[in-house]
């Protein structure tokens, strides 16, 4: 590789080689940041207090005494009304972090919480199961082991008659997968993924969006790929999950939310993704996403919390399009994703700037191989659009930047339409940005673009984009150096083929 100890004015035709090394790796840096985005969903554990009385914790600013906790227990063991009302106040307590472990720490407290939750007194067994539920919001993992006795009885009653107290089961049974994987293991085994089939088939909109939720925990865990994923796709889940994502469907955004990152998470999790393609969760995300994109566009003032929905289906057709590239592009040719994809952008990228860097990232993976797509953006006139947002940071620009590399890199006629989109200017003010991957793709997105024509290159002479070059000589940083006194030759050397 050629090596430049100091930099002079203009750089000799040998480093070439250097501009070839440059490409290489940024298209493997762009390999990486196709891969597969795992992030925490947007949702936390679910407490449902809506469902409970809304009265004042008696006490509730202050600590609970082993000795108040030992009184409450006891009196747990009475009957009747006196029952009901020591479990509610078991409940109240366990508001409070501290009360929580004071309790799991009393001899046989969950033992007995569980019996009370497995018998056959209605009113008894509805508070101890609220009591189930402030424990199993506990951040302690601790905790979370501590009420894998409870385990069974909430599968259990998973087929129950009340759609309330199931869905209550299922939100306990989520907060508990979030936890511990042994939770989940443990769960694996008592049959939790054929319960939450069902569970998914049920006519009640609150149940159907328990069971997503619990669900969408299960699969969260690091070792959940060659487990509980697997276990669920050759189970009957993948086609509920898709169903509930219909446009139409009556299931509720809350349902489709739950179900789009469960989606989300057996997709990056990479077991099978043929499947689920011949399952259509390509055509699926995409045509959902193309609906988003109508609202979007038809209405600024969409349903606040729209993102959580928006957020898994781009990181779904994004994943897709990386692993399974030519077959997820065939359901997106007549380039009406672009435009969604646009819209989500222009949309989200003040209050939430991380949805419109998920956008940019899945326009990057549909262009990255695709000159079809490529001339689309193009047709569509979208170039003008992006070219906008080039000066806002937090990684938006240099989506926006790796975007146009994609299109450039086609060829000199594609450099020829994005150069008629007045992008050379905007370029040339990203190379005085301070963030060093931000200059480096300005950098190769110019050199591409002033290779392919000599007018180019004289237009570039009469903007500040030469003053700029000129100053990045000095850089630190040697491969910005080197790109930029590149460029600098081509623009300057006498009688460049390309110029005759």
């Amino acid at each position: 590789m050629w090596r430049l100890e100091c930099v002079p004015h203009k750089l000799q035709r040998q480093c070439s080689s250097s501009l070839e090394d440059f490409k290489h790796k940024r298209r493997e840096y762009e390999k990486a940041l196709r891969k597969a985005r795992k992030d925490q969903q947007l949702i936390s554990k679910r407490l449902i207090r809506d469902i409970l009385e809304q009265e004042e914790v008696s006490g509730n600013s202050e600590s609970l005494s082993k000795e108040q906790a030992d009184e409450l227990f006891q009196r747990i063991h009475h009957s009747g009304a006196e029952k009901v009302i020591a479990l509610r106040s078991v409940r109240k307590a366990l508001r409070q972090k501290e009360a929580q472990q004071v309790f799991v720490r009393l001899n046989s407290f969950v033992h007995v919480l569980v019996g009370v939750f497995s018998g056959s007194n209605a009113a008894c067994q509805l508070e101890a199961a609220y009591c189930l539920l402030e424990l199993s919001q506990s951040d302690e993992a601790s905790i979370a082991l501590a009420c894998l006795p409870a385990t069974p009885y909430l599968l259990t009653f998973l087929s129950g008659q009340s759609p309330k107290f199931t869905e209550l089961c299922l939100n306990i049974l989520g907060n508990l997968a979030a936890e511990k994987q042994a939770v989940r293991k443990q769960l694996l085994a008592q049959g939790v993924i054929p319960s939450l089939a069902l569970c998914l088939q049920s006519p009640h909109v609150a149940v159907v969006e328990a069971a997503g939720y619990a669900l969408s925990q299960l699969l969260q865990g690091k070792e959940s790929s060659e487990a509980t994923v697997r276990a669920v796709l050759e189970s009957s889940l993948p086609s509920h999950l898709l169903r509930l994502l219909e446009g139409t469907s009556t299931s509720g955004i809350g349902t489709m939310i739950e179900c789009a990152w469960c989606l989300h998470y057996l997709v990056c999790s990479n077991v099978d993704n043929g499947l689920l393609m011949a399952q259509g969760a390509a055509a699926k995300c995409s045509s959902l996403l193309l609906e988003l994109g109508g609202v979007v566009l038809k209405d600024p003032a969409i349903p606040q919390g729209l993102q959580l929905l928006i957020s898994p289906l781009l990181r779904c057709l994004g994943n897709l399009s990386a692993s399974h590239g030519q077959e997820c592009r065939a359901y997106l040719k007549d380039g009406r994703i672009l435009v969604a994809l646009c819209a989500f952008v222009c949309h989200f990228f003040q209050q939430y700037s991380f949805m419109a860097r998920e956008s940019l990232w899945v326009l990057n993976n549909l262009t990255a191989e695709d000159a079809e797509l490529c001339s689309t953006c193009i047709h569509l006139n979208l170039i003008s659009v992006l070219i906008y947002y080039l000066p806002f940071a937090k990684g938006i620009n240099v989506m926006v930047l790796r975007l146009l590399c994609n299109i450039a890199e086609k060829g000199p006629e594609y450099c020829k339409k994005i150069n008629q989109q007045e992008v050379l200017q905007a370029v040339c003010a990203t190379l005085i940005m301070a963030d060093p991957e931000v200059v480096q793709l300005s950098l190769e997105l110019l050199w591409m673009i002033v290779s392919s024509s000599c007018q180019v290159s004289s237009s570039l002479i009469n903007k500040e984009g030469l003053s700029a070059l000129e100053a990045l000589q000095y850089n630190k940083d040697k491969e910005i150096r080197v790109r930029a006194a590149y460029i600098l030759d081509h623009i300057f050397k006498p009688g460049d083929a390309s110029c005759k």
